[in-house]
């Protein structure tokens, strides 16, 4: 079967009725694309999760509704039936509503639960990919994911499931065999069982290790260290969330800050 419909919106934004899944980028506000900018400012429902800064969200028009529907520490989440209902209600209700993810809402984002609901519900929809943190975090911190003669293929995994535990899916050990580079979502909670499962899959003790903390911010903070030290180093420096884990040898290369920068990024190298 052939889709000729793209699912990438149009340029004037979103229409009445139709919600839009927007990826706000890895937290800087200046990659933000300019097609997700024109989307909030014609949105008349924004529901957003934890990631996307307030810098991002002045750019909704005024007068429009931005609710938090992200998961936040000390607060309950809004459930993934919840956030459905919702955009489905502003939907039929004739709004211009807006899915704003952090990343791209299509890596790792729900962004295809969504897209499921709502053609389930008949409502339309479109997407507009952002700059997902797999790739924005490790160049803000200098680290290219492949180089020649270094690394020549990457794989992105998330840290853990829906429950928080570490994903049984996932085949640790092929991924310890694989060689190149692991760049892991949301995986500072799960890093020792992480580490642990990488090292009894063959990958040594010394392969290089880069927790980035907070990318793209003022606030960033990139841990260098082994497979074999990262889990009591990461505890030590007291990294906050969120946070990519880069596994493999372009982690030691230590290319410098990739991204302008003012005031200089804290860097904590071990």
């Amino acid at each position: 079967m052939v889709n000729k419909r793209s699912a990438l919106g149009p340029a004037q934004g979103p229409m009445p009725g139709e919600v839009w899944l927007v990826g706000a980028g890895p937290g800087d506000p200046g990659l933000l694309t300019l097609r997700a900018a024109e989307a909030l400012k014609r949105a008349d429902l924004v529901l957003h999760d934890a990631l996307p800064g307030r810098a991002v969200l002045r750019l909704v028009r005024p007068g429009a509704d931005i609710v938090a529907v992200g998961k936040r520490k000390g607060a309950a989440p809004v459930s993934q039936a919840a956030i459905n209902a919702r955009l489905v209600a502003g939907a039929r209700a004739g709004l211009r509503v807006v899915r704003l993810k952090g990343g791209d809402p299509f890596v790792f984002g729900r962004g295809g639960e969504e897209a499921r609901a709502l053609d389930a519900a008949g409502i339309p929809w479109r997407v507009v990919p952002g700059v997902t943190a797999g790739t924005a975090a490790p160049a803000a911190a200098g680290i290219p994911l492949t180089h020649r003669g270094v690394a020549s293929a990457v794989t992105f995994v998330t840290g853990h499931d829906e429950a928080g535990d570490l994903p049984g899916a996932v085949d640790w050990d092929a991924l310890a065999r694989t060689g190149g580079t692991i760049a892991a979502f949301m995986a500072l909670s799960r890093l020792d069982e992480i580490a642990l499962r990488l090292l009894a899959g063959g990958r040594a003790a010394a392969t290089p290790v880069a927790v980035i903390a907070q990318a793209t911010t003022p606030d960033q903070r990139v841990l260098h260290t082994t497979l074999g030290t990262c889990t009591l180093d990461a505890r030590r420096a007291g990294l906050p969330t969120p946070a990519l884990v880069v596994v493999g040898e372009v982690a030691a290369l230590g290319l410098g800050a990739a991204l302008a920068e003012d005031p200089p990024r804290r860097a904590l190298l071990r």
